[in-house]
């Protein structure tokens, strides 16, 4: 890039101005981490995609949990557990009308996506010879469970993600199922999730949505979508680690078998037998985690809120503005060039350096915190040749103030490496 390319564009990176409808610095006064300076410098958190910060109002509403009310729910009569069963339940109907589920029965409480994925792919009734498709870009958490059901004769094909021709030629009439990422982590592209149910179904295949990433930043609609199952997590959408939802339509879940058995997921037992719960009582054994619930429907009050369509929009408009940068830089961006397929994942690479130096000379110099690696996509990235990508991932609490900082320090590595 010549010199005066680069005084232009840091130049037009000096206005930090936000048009976009988000009030990001009214957002980021909700999450007390951005007080916190490291070094004397404030953190530039650029690593969404693995684990969103959590705003004061998700942390209140647990600790409220914690402190007036820490009791087991449905199955203490007393007041608190009363109180902490109204509180479940509630929970339940936030997370219903966040992903317009037709029923709370079909939210299930899970810890995470990965388990959810899990509970799917070992209670459906998967025999020898069924086929089982996934696509090229899947996390391990939609891979590897699928991979270990090989042990019971149970085929695994791959399908390119976001192509539909390559995706009808595998779908076959042995494809039970079709599990794939509606948005992938590995680059932020997002597959054509509605003509993929749509030709599923009419091959009699049910579907199961990897949702990690697309519902934290975008609105979800099941019924819209017509899909069969969704996995999402807390940790990734402003809520708790150690939560997250499986939806299933009611007729599917009722005719599935539990993963787990224990308290609360049986209505009787004796030394021979048991009499299962009915839904979503049936797939929550154990006593579960009230708090993170309860903190991951505040979450999703809080994005409703701000609106998603908003948080979509404001997401690409920053990666605008970091693509723009960085193709002057001649850097190579996984997913291609487009923002506005990538929403708010930058995931590149540069020549003469490795991602995890990237990674480590912008968390050094200026507290900007990225991913490096393989993001767990390993396969991906082995079937390609490829070591890892540095990753930037955004969210509602950046601004462009912060991509301007991430753009000055990739142009320093840059000119180091001319």
């Amino acid at each position: 890039m010549s010199r005066k390319r680069r005084r232009h564009l840091q130049g037009k990176l000096l206005w930090f101005g936000d048009q976009m409808s988000l009030n990001v610095e009214k957002i980021k006064e909700d999450f007390p981490i951005f007080l916190r300076k490291i070094h004397g410098k404030r953190i530039i958190y650029m690593d969404s995609a693995c684990v969103t910060l959590k705003p004061r109002q998700v942390v209140e509403a647990m600790n409220k949990y914690y402190e007036y009310f820490p009791a087991c729910a449905g199955r203490s009569s007393h007041k608190l557990g009363r109180e902490t069963s109204d509180q479940i339940n509630n929970s339940r109907k936030t997370l219903q009308r966040f992903i317009n589920a037709k029923s709370v029965n079909e939210v299930i409480f899970t810890k995470n996506t990965t388990e959810g994925i899990n509970l799917i792919s070992n209670s459906l009734k998967l025999k020898g010879g069924d086929v089982i498709l996934t696509s090229d870009k899947e996390h391990n958490s939609c891979l590897l469970p699928f991979q270990l059901l090989k042990r019971k004769g149970v085929r695994h094909e791959i399908f390119k993600f976001g192509n539909l021709d390559d995706f009808q030629s595998k779908l076959t009439k042995d494809v039970k199922l079709v599990a794939t990422a509606h948005t992938s982590n590995l680059d932020g592209t997002s597959n054509p999730i509605r003509n993929i149910i749509r030709l599923a179904h009419e091959n009699n295949s049910l579907v199961l949505v990897d949702g990690a990433q697309s519902v934290p930043h975008k609105k979800v609609d099941v019924r819209r979508m017509n899909v069969d199952f969704l996995a999402f997590s807390g940790h990734k959408m402003l809520g708790p680690s150690g939560t997250g939802v499986l939806y299933g339509k009611q007729d599917l879940m009722e005719r599935l078998n539990p993963l787990f058995l224990g308290g609360d997921a049986v209505k009787n037992s004796t030394y021979n037998n048991y009499e299962i719960e009915e839904l979503p009582k049936k797939f929550e054994a154990g006593l579960q985690n009230y708090a993170g619930i309860i903190g991951l429907a505040e979450a999703a009050r809080y994005l409703t809120k701000m609106g998603r369509d908003n948080l979509e929009k404001h997401l690409i408009n920053l990666n605008e503005l970091i693509t723009d940068a960085f193709q002057n830089l001649d850097i190579e961006i996984l997913g291609g060039t487009k923002a506005e397929k990538r929403g708010g994942i930058i995931s590149f690479n540069m020549k003469k350096i490795n991602p995890h130096e990237i990674a480590g000379i912008l968390n050094e110099s200026s507290n900007i915190m990225i991913r490096s690696g393989m993001h767990c996509v390993h396969s991906w990235f082995n079937a390609h040749e490829l070591k890892g990508s540095a990753r930037v991932s955004l969210y509602a609490y950046n601004t462009r103030e912060d991509c301007g900082v991430l753009i000055k320090e990739i142009m320093k590595i840059h000119k180091l490496l001319l």
